[in-house]
């Protein structure tokens, strides 16, 4: 039997992983297991190419649970090692960085992991582990080894009569850890980190029914037939799925395939995704993974921890900020890059050059994708738009060449259900919208019942309404606006119809300037000045003698800051201020002017200003029961 010191470059290395990992500390399962997976992969390598004679077979990783004696094991059949390697790979850690580590994340716990990018995943035994025991036996056929190891720095390595290949850790579970001798708690750490994993993961046994036992058909007495019960064996229950779909090839998958396994990540969501998109490359960087686009709507704050990242089937992390861009975090799925750089924890990114080039090709590859569900089926794609349109106006706004390949695919609908791109858009409506000074004014609609009335009257003139309702539509607007030339968004309650595209002609006042001098102050008397801002304008005289509006730049960036501009705050304290445009050419507007009871000219413009706000949904409270008892008191 040999005894001795685990030769590291500080006194003692496990209080260290106890106090720096802690926060961390269930990931031991997945460190072990993925040993014992890269113990089997190398074995199979190794009986590809002749190097070893042990027969590969049908190998598989086991976790028990010993309760009654606090013990878990973790059981692998891959390569094994010798005393030698155990003593090369076990005991001589190297951590050379150990003091620069502590210095750096001595004020941090949770970004401090050490396992993993130092080698030292089997170390993560002693988070829960008070005592761990390594038994293993090579492939070589050498003598089986047994380490064991309390915590301290102190170990011995003996010979043990182990018969098969492979390796048996034995974690004998610490007080403050007993949770991991739960079968609920190991099952649930499995299910999370070792779903995928590429071989088989044993996890105690299930009854199912016998598939060679056809349950006969018994007749009794009054002839009734039953079936008898099934035949009930019992299995090892394999709890992971070791070829799962992103390892596939996209020409061995129907769209089925990628349903059950959308089904498979996300067992509690019962709506099938819109459609998929399947990741593949292989240089300049390795990637694999699938994404899905789930039916989105309007809500911009959804989870966004739904894409999963593993590395070589390995589950890391949900938080794939960094590696898939903001836009896409909406979206679910799987990304599977063993050249994702990790930090020491391997939970948490460092931000180089390969990730951005790996955003970079996710950015692609989505965008491609929607262009040709676009170009195959236009129709289907227009049907899904409502479900995937945040995604993708997201970004427009936030990925610059995502913005100029959304070109071929961003639609642009109508308040009557037709989808343009923008060159279909432009191109319908050049000759009409545009103004007197060569602006293509392109109009929009945000709510179809509020703005019904502003929406006809445009319609009335032969102008195409934009539909444009998600909640970021004013930042796009703006995007848009100074990226595209010589055009402008306008909503069409943004002012009367005339107003918002300017031609050559100009209707002319019935009133004189004397005329307009005294309805204006008369106006200006009745309507509070604190809420809207008068402005008389010659229009057509079947027009709305009174028509509220709110000014485009007020009400954008308004909007903009609710939804998250920068810098303007200020917008946002501002109090609703609103034209209040008067059409000088409307017959009540001269009936107004020409009362001679002062009382009848302010009931005649509150009665008016209230159903310019009653169609703008502004009336309300104790100033709608006014309006009410008013009205009814005209009727008498």
């Amino acid at each position: 039997m040999t005894k001795g010191n685990i030769n590291v470059s500080v006194e003692n290395i496990f209080p260290l992983i106890k106090k720096f990992l802690y926060s961390d500390h269930e990931i031991f399962l997945r460190e072990l297991i993925s040993n014992g997976t890269d113990a089997t992969l190398k074995l199979k390598h190794l009986t590809s190419i002749g190097e070893s004679t042990s027969e590969y077979g049908n190998p598989q990783i086991e976790v028990k649970i010993d309760k009654e004696g606090k013990k878990l094991h973790i059981i692998d059949q891959g390569i094994g090692m010798t005393a030698e390697e155990v003593e090369k790979y076990i005991n001589q850690v190297a951590f050379s960085g150990a003091e620069e580590f502590l210095d750096k994340y001595k004020d941090s716990a949770k970004d401090s992991g050490i396992i993993g990018h130092f080698g030292l995943g089997f170390y993560s035994a002693f988070m829960v582990a008070e005592k761990v025991e390594i038994i293993t036996k090579s492939h070589t056929g050498a003598p089986a080894a047994h380490w064991t190891c309390d915590g301290s720095p102190e170990f011995t390595l003996e010979e043990a009569t182990k018969e098969d290949r492979g390796t048996e850790i034995i974690l004998h579970i610490a007080e403050d850890s007993t949770e991991f001798l739960e079968e609920s708690r190991i099952r649930e750490l499995l299910s999370k980190y070792n779903k995928f994993m590429p071989i088989p993961i044993k996890f105690g046994t299930k009854e199912i029914n016998d598939p060679e036992h056809e349950p006969a058909t018994i007749t009794d007495e009054e002839g009734k037939e039953t079936k008898e019960p099934h035949r009930q064996i019992t299995v090892d229950d394999i709890i992971n799925n070791p070829n799962p779909a992103w390892t596939k090839q996209p020409t061995d998958l129907e769209d089925e395939d990628y349903k059950n396994f959308y089904r498979e990540l996300y067992p509690m969501q019962f709506e099938d995704p819109l459609f998929h998109i399947h990741l593949n490359v292989d240089y300049p960087f390795n990637l694999t993974g699938i994404l899905y686009f789930p039916k989105l709507g309007q809500d911009m704050n959804m989870q966004r921890d739904k894409i999963q990242l593993y590395q070589n089937q390995v589950f890391v992390t949900d938080n794939v900020e960094g590696i898939v861009p903001e836009f896409l975090t909406m979206l679910r799925g799987v990304i599977d890059s063993p050249d994702i750089p990790l930090n020491v924890s391997r939970s948490y990114l460092q931000a180089d050059g390969a990730v951005k080039k790996i955003s970079s090709y996710i950015t692609r590859k989505v965008a491609d994708k929607l262009k040709s569900l676009f170009n195959n089926n236009r129709e289907d794609f227009e049907a899904k738009w409502n479900d995937i349109k945040v995604v993708i106006e997201y970004g427009m706004l936030s990925e610059d060449k995502f913005f100029e390949k959304a070109d071929a695919f961003a639609l642009y609908p109508t308040v009557d259900g037709t989808y343009y791109t923008y060159e279909e858009l432009f191109n319908k409506i050049k000759a009409n919208q545009t103004d007197k000074d060569g602006k293509l004014v392109i109009l929009y609609a945000s709510d179809t019942d509020a703005q019904h009335s502003y929406i006809e009257a445009a319609k009335a003139k032969n102008y195409e309404v934009l539909l444009l309702d998600s909640p970021i539509v004013s930042h796009l607007i703006q995007k848009l606006e100074t990226t595209k030339e010589n055009i402008s968004f306008a909503r069409v309650d943004g002012d009367h119809i005339d107003n918002l595209i300017k031609k050559d002609e100009n209707t002319i006042s019935k009133l004189d300037e004397d005329q307009k001098k005294v309805l204006d102050e008369l106006l200006k008397e009745v309507i509070p000045s604190e809420k809207f801002m008068v402005q008389l304008e010659a229009m057509d005289s079947n027009a709305s003698p009174f028509i509220i509006t709110q000014p485009e730049f007020m009400r954008r960036m308004k909007e903009m800051q609710a939804t998250g501009g920068g810098g303007m705050s200020m917008f946002g304290n501002m109090p609703e201020m609103y034209n209040l445009v008067v059409n000088t050419n409307s017959d009540l507007v001269s009936e107004i002017l020409n009362k001679d009871d002062k009382a009848e000219q302010e009931r005649l413009i509150n009665q008016s200003l209230d159903l310019a706000r009653l169609s703008q949904g502004l009336l309300k409270g104790e100033e709608l029961t006014n309006f009410i008892k008013r009205s009814y008191e005209i009727l008498k």
